[in-house]
């Protein structure tokens, strides 16, 4: 059984006002039984082209190959409601590309538990991850802690990382996020992201519950 947070089902008749749904519909067929192959391609393709040094010639074979592709897509453009991406569940990181591919453990109100391997389209420097793509990550994780905590929709009011030790690429990370108090709708979130008993990052958040219809 996925621990991914389960999100019911609404009916094409459910009031929305401009701000995130608290429900959606829910698919894990939209883009096909192999869109996570297809997140999986692009996602190394992002790590390949932060890794090459190609020729002149290949530039300009790819960048045609790139322009041929995004042409096919244009026409089957949606809203973020409905496109797999973000919602896919079934996939890492609900297959958004723009999340480091994390995988849930286990999530409920009592925290979030989930791995993740940096890879080279995260590299920093000397072998680091980026310290963006780390606050991405605790970000994500972290608003998703004080939603099932609280069974709502939060934005983040302030995200504070602390670096304790370089976080590497290429070895699987264990990430914890979990709320440390609720203070009317203001949600405070704590995290840590560790490689084996070493902490790599920690995390101190505030999330703000939405009002009903707030943006």
């Amino acid at each position: 059984m996925s621990a991914q947070p389960d999100v019911e089902s609404s009916s094409a008749s459910d009031a929305h006002e401009g701000g995130f749904r608290p429900t959606f519909d829910v698919s894990t067929e939209r883009g096909g039984p192999n869109y996570g192959k297809f997140v999986g391609q692009v996602r190394e393709f992002m790590d390949r082209v932060r890794a090459a040094l190609p020729s002149a010639e290949l530039t300009d074979e790819l960048l045609a190959d790139l322009k041929s592709m995004n042409a096919k897509l244009v026409d089957f453009e949606t809203d973020e409601w409905t496109s797999p991406s973000g919602t896919r569940i079934d996939l890492p990181a609900r297959g958004n590309i723009t999340l480091p591919p994390y995988d849930i453990v286990d999530a409920g109100p009592d925290g979030v538990d989930a791995t993740i391997t940096f890879t080279r389209f995260n590299l920093g420097g000397n072998g680091a991850a980026h310290g963006g793509f780390v606050a991405l990550l605790f970000d994500d994780l972290g608003g998703m802690a004080a939603a099932l905590n609280i069974e709502g929709i939060c934005r983040t009011a302030y995200l504070k990382i602390d670096y304790r030790s370089l976080t590497p690429l290429n070895s699987e990370l264990a990430v914890r996020c979990w709320v440390d108090r609720v203070e009317g709708r203001k949600v405070y979130v704590r995290g840590t992201l560790h490689e084996g008993d070493r902490l790599c990052a920690e995390m101190d958040a505030l999330f703000i519950k939405l009002k009903p219809g707030q943006p």
